[in-house]
């Protein structure tokens, strides 16, 4: 089979593997579709993703959706042509949390998530033609929903988690700055659990139009002078960049709540945070997720729309322009598609 492998920075190959056969409790996936994430691109142009470095080459890829091709021994409730997708996170050791946080599997400290080099060997992802499973990962599709939305359950069950930080949004007004993918699935989700108006704030007009068709009632372009709205009681920042949290803490209202859901640096960086203390602002932040994979499908099942997010696609053996596609401002992508069928030539 073939497989997407990053072997350092700048160096990712399509190569030749075994075709992976199940153990006890475990499925084969024949692998249809995967998106692009932030973390690959990074694995792919720095070699390393937050303070996950490789040591050796990793198999790409957590967003995916395919069939169960072939059932592991003592495996029940799931059958061969099945259309799925996958939970990706699996925690390592016992699975104890402090009763404080019980529940919240996010936040175990060791987790294996595909396509992460966080632990040595590493969790290959699956942007392979083929994928051995664990059974209780694996989340079948509901009927409506087919394997290309089904890979972005992933990337919907983050932003669910994110707006699910906030009790109750219903009949609230919401500010999401940073208009990616994720981003824009936050300006979906927000709606989607009952906000009365959603705007949205990038410097990228093509990431606003994404947001525009996701669900935003009004869009701010960054790059052209406009500001950020004021006294927003609740705030999603979605870009990760530092030196948006001064203007975004400025636009979120007195004693409003400012969500953190991009990824902010590892290292120093300067923000003006001033506005956190005198606004007296709520700021928390918001990580992958814990079932909410169950509700994004359930979401997409009833309607919610994630076509408008998808805006390149590109067969398997064209991993590394994909990569470059998502990787270039320039390019006007949000979510870049990869097609993993065995056999195919999609473009």
């Amino acid at each position: 089979m073939k497989a997407v492998v990053v072997h350092g920075p700048g160096d990712v190959r399509i190569e030749e593997r075994a075709r992976p056969v199940p153990g006890a409790g475990e499925v084969l996936l024949a692998v249809e579709w995967g998106g692009i994430c932030g973390s690959d691109i990074a694995y792919w142009k720095k070699g390393a993703s937050g303070t996950a470095s490789l040591t050796h080459p990793l198999v790409l890829g957590h967003e995916f959706a395919g069939r169960i091709a072939e059932l592991g021994d003592e495996v029940t409730g799931l059958h061969e042509g099945q259309p799925t997708t996958v939970h990706p996170a699996r925690l390592v050791g016992d699975g104890v949390l402090p009763e404080r946080i019980a529940g919240r599997t996010n936040l175990y400290p060791h987790v294996r998530y595909f396509g992460s080099a966080a632990f040595d060997p590493h969790t290959d992802g699956g942007f392979s033609e083929y994928r051995v499973i664990a059974a209780d990962q694996i989340r079948p599709l509901p009927d409506g929903v087919d394997t290309e939305q089904g890979a972005l359950a992933e990337p919907l069950a983050v932003a669910l988690h994110a707006v699910g930080r906030v009790p109750d949004l219903r009949g609230r007004t919401v500010l999401v700055n940073g208009c990616g993918p994720i981003g824009s699935l936050v300006v979906a989700a927000a709606r989607y659990r009952g906000a009365d108006r959603v705007v949205a704030a990038d410097l990228a007009p093509a990431s606003l139009a994404v947001a525009r068709a996701m669900g935003a009632d009004e869009t701010r372009d960054l790059s052209a002078g406009d500001g950020l709205p004021e006294d927003v009681e609740v705030v999603f920042e979605a870009s990760g960049a530092p030196a948006a949290l001064g203007p975004v803490l400025r636009a979120t209202a007195r004693a409003g709540t400012l969500v953190q859901v991009g990824n902010l640096p590892g290292t120093a960086a300067p923000a003006a945070l001033g506005d956190l203390v005198t606004r007296e602002i709520t700021w928390i932040g918001s990580y992958r997720f814990v079932e909410e994979i169950d509700e994004a499908l359930r979401a997409l099942q009833g309607g919610l729309d994630v076509t408008p997010l998808i805006t390149h696609r590109f067969p398997l053996e064209r991993a590394e322009e994909a990569l470059t596609v998502a990787a270039d401002p320039a390019s006007g992508s949000s979510k870049v598609m990869l097609h993993l069928a065995a056999g195919t030539t999609a473009s």
